[in-house]
């Protein structure tokens, strides 16, 4: 102990600074035990939200089945008349639902995490647009239908994302210019699917004018299990891959100087949501703005907590779900596909972005 001019004794420097030091550990554990915490409590939150609107989904229609009831079919109960209305005519539907909504909210996340951009998700940067196009030119040219259609989509999804990813290299990958080069793709593309619809028999036309909308109309358990394979695969390699985002997230050369692999890591982020985006697509069609809304929510609800993947994911599906049940039930006597929902929402969100990004200085 070392006395003060006052006379009065203190202790030394050095114990004051891990006392310090102490403190603002214990400061830091409780900060993060609070995000956990938070972060749970979201989830849960949003996988209650989902559950509840997949019940909703399965329970209204031209015959009611009581919510009960709907839980106990779920549960492998209930009579046959119920268990043939949800499980053999519903529950296809409602599920590929939820997981195009969630495989649309995981890959607009990982875009615009990894690229710092909140423009970045797939249906803006053109991916969807390449899926599109290679689906309409398989169906309408070469008459390819069902589980071909959809590789068929998916490969256009990866050909563009490629395509977009060299056009946009220059001793790395910005993210305005990604987005700008992908914009400029997603235009030639959306071209090249007028002319085919032009160009097609009207019967082909309207078939693939409903596939562009995003519709989930008619989907059955032939067209879930593909994509229900493609999920199990693709959601754990992307947080796998994932683990890579916080460093990346600190720019190249900051990322090289920590040891990481820089392009190893951005391509295997890119590919993985590049797959779900073209595996969603090829299910239920581009299912627009859901992946430009659901990752901006997620953070809104989690706030200062780095990618929020899962609550994005959650906020995706449960866009979709509800965006369907509102298209059948809530306007009026004709079914909409679940696209010009979505649609609706999201179309002034971007235009509220765009000018907020002119506001401060970013509208590239």
């Amino acid at each position: 102990m070392t006395r003060d001019v006052a006379g009065e004794t203190r202790p030394p420097g050095g114990a004051v600074t891990e006392e310090r030091l102490a403190g603002a550990v214990r400061e830091v554990a409780l900060v993060r035990r609070a995000g956990r915490a938070r972060a749970t409590t979201v989830s849960v939150t949003l996988l209650a939200a989902v559950f509840a609107a997949l019940c909703l989904a399965l329970s209204v229609g031209d015959l009611v089945v009581p919510l009960r009831e709907v839980v106990a079919t779920l549960a492998g109960g209930g009579d046959p008349g119920s268990r043939f209305v949800i499980i053999d005519l519903r529950l296809p539907r409602a599920l590929t639902g939820l997981l195009v909504g969630a495989a649309f909210g995981l890959s607009g996340a990982v875009f615009q995490t990894l690229l710092r951009n909140p423009l970045a998700s797939p249906d803006m940067i053109g991916i969807t647009w390449g899926a599109s196009a290679a689906a309409v030119l398989a169906s309408a040219v070469f008459g390819v239908s069902g589980f071909p259609l959809s590789v068929s989509a998916l490969a256009g999804a990866v050909l563009t994302a490629v395509a977009i990813y060299a056009l946009a290299w220059r001793e790395g990958v910005a993210g305005y210019r990604l987005v700008l080069v992908g914009v400029g793709i997603g235009s030639g593309l959306s071209s090249l699917v007028s002319y085919l619809l032009t160009s097609s028999a009207v019967t082909e036309a309207q078939k693939a004018l409903a596939w562009l909308a995003g519709s989930l109309n008619g989907v059955s358990w032939q067209q879930l299990w593909p994509l229900l394979g493609a999920m199990v695969v693709l959601v754990p390699l992307t947080f796998l891959a994932a683990r890579a985002l916080p460093t990346l997230q600190l720019g190249d050369d900051t990322a090289r100087g920590l040891g990481a692999r820089v392009e190893r890591g951005r391509l295997a982020l890119i590919g993985c949501a590049v797959a779900l985006a073209g595996v969603a697509t090829a299910a239920a069609g581009p299912v627009g703005f859901v992946a430009l809304l659901s990752a901006p929510i997620a953070r809104r609800l989690l706030p200062r907590q780095g990618a929020a993947l899962l609550p994005a994911a959650l906020t995706g599906a449960l866009i979709v779900s509800v965006g369907d049940f509102a298209a059948q039930h809530l306007l009026g006597s004709v079914q909409f596909p679940v696209g010009v929902v979505t649609s609706l929402i999201g179309a002034p969100y971007l235009l509220w972005l765009l000018a907020r990004s002119n506001r401060v200085g970013k509208g590239g």
